[in-house]
C-alpha cells in the first residue's frame, strides 16, 4: 500500500516541556522530529498536535511548535488521541485515510492512538525513530505490539521520501537537504 501525500496527515503526540526531559534518547528524538516536521511542512502535509494535560506536563517544545504554521494544539486527558472529541473532529475535517504518528510515549499514547485509528478504518503509520518512552524497553515493546496489531512502522527519512515519490518532484531538493 502506498502512502500518498494527498491522502495523508500527521499527528505529533505529546512532545511537551515537562514530559520530554524524562524520555530515553530524547536528543535523537528531538533531532528526528524536527526533520520530520520540516519535511512535512515542506510537503504541505497537515500536522495535528496533541498535548496531554498541559497544566501538569506543559506545552509542546517551542522548537517544534515554531515549525508548524498556525500552531494550534489539541489538549487531551485520555491516552488515546481518538478518545478526544476535538481530535476526532479535526481528523474528520482533514478527510485523509493515512495517519503518520510520532511523539511520546510509544507504549502509551502512541500505541493506544494507533490501535484506535486502525479500528476506526484509518491506516496509521508509526515513525519509529520519532518516538520514544521513558524506558527503552517500553519503546521496544511498543514496536513489537505495533507489529502484532498490523500497524505500519517507518522511519522519518523513509516516510518523507515515500511522500515525495520521485527525484523529479518539486520537493525532492528540500527533503534531501532536510534529511542530511
Amino acid at each position: 500500500m502506498r502512502i500518498e501525500k494527498q491522502k495523508t496527515i500527521a499527528v505529533m503526540i505529546d512532545i511537551q516541556e515537562r514530559l520530554f526531559p524524562a524520555m530515553a534518547g530524547k536528543e535523537k528524538l528531538l533531532d528526528h522530529a524536527l526533520k520530520l516536521l520540516k519535511g512535512l511542512v515542506s510537503l504541505k502535509v497537515p500536522v495535528l498536535v496533541t498535548e496531554q494535560y498541559t497544566k501538569g506536563l506543559g506545552q509542546t517544545l517551542p522548537e517544534l511548535s515554531a515549525c508548524i504554521p498556525d500552531f494550534l494544539p489539541i489538549e487531551k486527558r485520555s491516552f488515546s488521541c481518538y478518545d478526544s472529541p476535538a481530535f476526532v473532529e479535526a481528523l474528520e475535517e482533514e478527510d485523509a485515510p493515512n495517519i503518520i504518528l510520532f511523539g511520546i510515549e510509544s507504549h502509551v499514547c502512541l500505541l493506544q492512538t494507533a490501535i484506535d485509528l486502525k479500528g476506526a478504518g484509518y491506516l496509521p503509520v508509526v515513525v519509529a525513530d520519532c518516538t520514544t518512552s521513558r524506558k527503552e524497553s517500553d519503546w521496544k515493546l511498543a514496536l513489537e505490539r505495533f507489529r502484532y496489531e498490523g500497524i505500519l512502522i517507518s522511519s522519518y527519512e523513509s516516510i518523507l521520501f515515500e511522500l515525495t515519490r520521485s527525484s523529479e518532484s518539486e520537493h525532492f531538493r528540500s527533503i534531501s537537504q532536510i534529511v542530511k
